[in-house]
């Protein structure tokens, strides 16, 4: 999990097959039959006509963690991308954050707000 926050958080860190382990999740997917009522799905936008699947989500009521490093080689498209999410969030009276300088963006439905306080660290 550490390693995860830490590359959300943009902290380099090489990896390994030791760092990371399998869980049995079988028993807490048995508990879970039922529909969740939102989901949190991963997306990476890579150029302006990924965005509209990211957004559909969002309006479905999903919260979408979204890679956008590949867009920080082209400054227009990257603001076009960042402009077209702030307003999704916007219209769903939603939230948006940037992480691990700006590679990630999370967006969160109507009623989901993230905080902007930090847990731990300094």
């Amino acid at each position: 999990m550490v390693k995860i926050i830490d590359t959300l958080l943009g902290k380099n860190a090489t990896s390994s097959d030791d760092d990371y382990m399998d869980l049995d999740l079988s028993s807490y997917e048995e508990h879970g039959s039922g529909s969740p009522a939102l989901l949190v799905k991963i997306a990476t936008i890579a150029d302006l006509k990924d965005t509209p699947r990211v957004k559909d989500e969002v309006y479905n009521g999903n919260i979408v963690i979204v890679d956008i490093s590949r867009l920080k080689m082209d400054k227009i498209s990257y603001e076009r991308v960042l402009k077209d999410l702030k307003e999704v969030a916007k219209d769903v009276n939603g939230d948006i954050i940037g992480l691990g300088d700006q590679r990630y963006v999370v967006l969160t439905p109507m009623s989901v707000k993230i905080s902007r306080d930090k847990i731990g660290g300094a």
